[in-house]
């Protein structure tokens, strides 16, 4: 691709997961999201503040972000390309969502996610079918056995990760998709709050609401 393109694609999915989904469907209900439970832009906090219908149509449009930068940046180049601009376009759309220039305009500040959800939405169009059910059992049963949705996150993006890695040295996957990881990295810097809480063992599990 021509650095030209890969500007453009990177600038786009920055711009399509910046929209802050959490904080505008907070705000529908008088909410300010960055104020309460974790100060988070994300679904999990919106379900703790908000209930499950909420949190669910935040992780919904956050995952759908992360799957429209890929299906765009793909439009946009030769199919000979799809596989570079598919993970380009995923990568630029969870920093968008992770550090934010839209929520960072609302708040002053830099704000954003935690990525779980949007790079859900770029692992669906990415990952082959099998490593896909794979890692959303693994994520399934360890928020079911746990309650802790951020160790469900960060064990799905393990192992993720280690898909990949194996996939692409197997062959099975372009050598490009290495770069998927970088997906992964930002989730786990993200939740660095999150993985010290847990080693406390003072983590929120799902289902106990804010204050």
């Amino acid at each position: 691709m021509r650095p030209e393109v890969i500007i453009f694609i990177f600038m786009l999915g920055y711009v399509i997961g910046s929209f802050p989904t959490a904080y505008l469907i907070a705000r529908i209900k008088g909410i300010d999201i960055f104020a309460v439970g974790s100060g988070n832009m994300g679904a999990t906090n919106v379900i703790r503040a908000m209930g499950w219908q909420y949190g669910g149509l935040v992780w919904l449009i956050d995952g759908a972000k992360g799957a429209f930068a890929i299906v765009l940046a793909r439009w946009l180049v030769a199919d000979d390309y799809h596989a570079a601009a598919g993970v380009l376009a995923a990568i630029a759309a969870v920093t968008g969502h992770n550090w934010s220039f839209i929520a960072t305009l609302i708040t002053g500040s830099i704000r954003g996610g935690k990525g779980a959800a949007t790079a859900s939405g770029t692992f669906i169009l990415l990952a082959p079918t099998l490593l896909l059910a794979l890692v959303l059992a693994v994520a399934a049963l360890m928020v079911l056995l746990t309650r802790y949705v951020s160790l469900g996150v960060l064990t799905a993006v393990t192992v993720a990760g280690i898909g990949f890695v194996i996939l692409v040295l197997i062959g099975f996957l372009e050598p490009i998709n290495i770069l998927y990881l970088l997906v992964g990295w930002m989730v786990f810097v993200r939740h660095r709050a999150n993985i010290a809480r847990l080693i406390a063992g003072t983590e929120r599990r799902l289902g106990e609401r804010t204050q």
